[in-house]
Parts: structure tokens; C-alpha cells; sequence
């Protein structure tokens, strides 16, 4: 389920986050569903386990996990909800991309047209 790109210049474990935050956006993950353990996902991601407790300390300081002693780590009853909030702040981003796009002459019509192929996807 998860792979680690090692030529990428993101760190190996802000990749982590970053895969499980779109499997639990895209419903690939669930709130309820058990994380693979530390020790599994270091094995099969060859990958030492410091950086995927490093991950998943982080993943658990979002909210978008918890840990149960004895039992493992579970995505979160609210993960959906504050990733979509987290989603939501960056249409202050799109709103200042879409003023600098209007200033540099691109339409209105474009940019919809961007906006729908995306949505259409």
C-alpha cells in the first residue's frame, strides 16, 4: 500500500503522512482501520523504524491517528474532517494564484476550464 520514492526530495516519512492523508481522503483508509505496525512497514519498506514512529508520532500530533497500547495505531473518528479543513485554509492560496493569474491576462474561461478537467477527472 504505501511506497517510498528514495530519489525524492521529500523525507521518507513526510511521504508516509502524505500517503495516508490521501488514502484517508480518497476512502482507501477508514476512520477505525488498524496502521501496519512499525516493524511491518519498516520490513516491506525496507526502511528504518525510527522514521515511521517519527511518521506516525506525527500523524498522531495531527489527530489523524491514535494509539491503543497492545493493540496498535487506528485512524481517527475526525482524520476526515481535519484534513478537510487543513484543504479548505489553502483557498486563501488559490484565491491570491487566481487574482495573480487574472493580473498576467489568463480568462476567467481558462481557468474554469482547468478547474472543470480536474473535476472531471
Amino acid at each position: 500500500m504505501f511506497s517510498i520514492d528514495p530519489m525524492s526530495r521529500t523525507p521518507v516519512y513526510e511521504q508516509i503522512i502524505e500517503q495516508l492523508q490521501h488514502f484517508i481522503l480518497t476512502g482507501i483508509m477508514n476512520s477505525g482501520d488498524k496502521m501496519p505496525s512499525v516493524r511491518n512497514l519498516s520490513v516491506s519498506l525496507r526502511i528504518n523504524p525510527n522514521t515511521i514512529q517519527k511518521a506516525y508520532t506525527e500523524l498522531d500530533r495531527q489527530g489523524l491517528t491514535y494509539s491503543v497500547p497492545g493493540k496498535g495505531v487506528f485512524i481517527s473518528e475526525s482524520a476526515v474532517d481535519i484534513l478537510q479543513t487543513k484543504e479548505r485554509s489553502k483557498l486563501v492560496e488559490l484565491t491570491k494564484l487566481i487574482a495573480a493569474l487574472k493580473l498576467a491576462g489568463i480568462s476567467k474561461d481558462e481557468v474554469i476550464a482547468q478547474i472543470d478537467s480536474i473535476y472531471d477527472r
